[in-house]
């Protein structure tokens, strides 16, 4: 049975809706309200306050500490400086990604890790006979992400920290109502945002803090469907739904190559021995068979498709984790993974992953449609990632 997180206490008050789900063992608001219309235009034109203590966090530690994670991910770490947070994933030793998540160089030798997944035993198993320590301290580390534009605005106001000088990707120290935080410019919408890093005993007092003085920043909880539909328009995959672990993988077909997943960028073949690299050396050199693309579905062909059945479409109102088969005429060629309606952006769109023959930026596919349980197909042109991609995510906040 689920658990609350540190801030269920207010979390519960808040969601009307009642709407809940399970993420790793704990309860996590779906939605607050009966719509998350408010809460995603929280994210994209004001600030959203999004609880995400359910994610594994571990400390690794020790003389050893950069060698085993550069060990495990395929980054080199040596280049990450300290107060520096990377976007890293790690692979089986056949090359096939196990996770992915975010890794912060705290002191020298010291790292704090995130996963989606547990991987206490992974990391563990990686540093036999290194003087490493893994510490699994998800239920010490309570974890808030802000996001949005005015989220630095308010962050300025409430945090004894050097918000203005934070750069994308980096680190910070400091205290909100006299707690002592970390605030690492990071977040999983594709937006200005922070994510705010606190022991779990002193967390319902940050809550608080941002809640109260973030009214007249327009702040508002938000939820996991308000954060679905921001992560597709920015192009952020999701394990067990755009891709699967190579340790839950049933068949070889649902294991993925960081080549495939468009992750290529982090795959430094020219550091020290890694686990996976001899298999990633061959996917570099061979290629691959799939790539992650954008879709981008053809609305008007949609409406046309709807009216032969004297029906009108509605843009579905929450993002779709249900894969959906994509052809070149008669050929499957791949699939959509994530499929959501941009309210941003006004357009219909999927991550999705086809064969690399099928995924240069502009090809022309179809993706099925069902309409009356009768199977169509409409138009899906592939498009480059992400869909979305302000400014303000990377520039300095005024």
């Amino acid at each position: 049975m689920p658990i609350g997180t540190a801030f269920h206490e207010r979390t519960l008050a808040l969601c009307h809706s009642l709407n809940y789900r399970e993420w790793s063992g704990y309860y996590t608001v779906s939605v607050y309200e009966v719509h998350h219309e408010h809460e995603y235009n929280a994210i994209r034109n004001a600030c959203g306050l999004i609880d995400i203590s359910p994610l594994y966090k571990y400390l690794v530690t020790g003389k050893d500490a950069t060698r085993l994670v550069n060990h495990v991910i395929t980054r080199d770490v040596n280049k990450v400086a300290v107060g520096q947070v990377i976007y890293a994933n790690w692979c089986d030793e056949h090359g096939m990604v196990i996770d992915d998540g975010t890794i912060t160089r705290l002191e020298e030798n010291k790292y704090r890790w995130t996963a989606a997944d547990p991987s206490l035993r992974w990391f563990r198993q990686s540093g036999v006979n290194m003087d490493v320590q893994v510490e699994d301290i998800s239920e010490q580390t309570a974890a808030l992400a802000l996001q949005g534009p005015t989220s630095a605005k308010l962050l300025k106001t409430v945090a004894d920290a050097d918000i203005t000088n934070l750069k994308y990707f980096r680190k910070t120290s400091g205290r909100i109502a006299g707690v002592p935080v970390d605030i690492s410019r990071t977040g999983y919408t594709g937006d200005l945002g922070y994510e705010i890093w606190i022991p779990w005993k002193d967390a319902v007092k940050v809550w608080d803090e941002l809640m109260a003085k973030g009214k007249q920043f327009d702040i508002h909880p938000a939820g996991m469907l308000a954060l679905d539909v921001a992560r597709v328009e920015a192009g952020l995959l999701l394990i067990e739904v755009d891709y699967i672990s190579s340790k839950k993988a049933l068949i070889p077909s649902q294991k993925y190559s960081p080549y495939e997943l468009g992750f290529g960028k982090m795959v430094h073949l020219d550091k020290e021995n890694f686990i996976g690299k001899r298999a990633l050396a061959r996917d570099h050199k061979q290629g691959v068979a799939r790539q992650l693309v954008g879709l981008e579905v053809d609305w008007v062909e949609v409406e046309e498709q709807f009216d032969k059945f004297g029906l009108s479409p509605a843009a579905p109102s929450q993002a779709s984790r249900v894969a959906v088969p994509v052809y070149s005429g008669e050929r499957q060629v791949g699939k959509a993974t994530t499929t959501a309606f941009s309210p941003l952006l006004k357009k219909l769109i999927a991550l999705g992953s086809v064969s690399s023959e099928f995924s240069k930026p502009g090809t022309k596919l179809q993706m099925e449609l069902t309409i009356e349980a009768q199977r169509k197909k409409t138009t899906a042109t592939v498009v480059p990632l992400p869909f979305f991609n302000p400014k303000r995510k990377t520039a300095t906040p005024v």
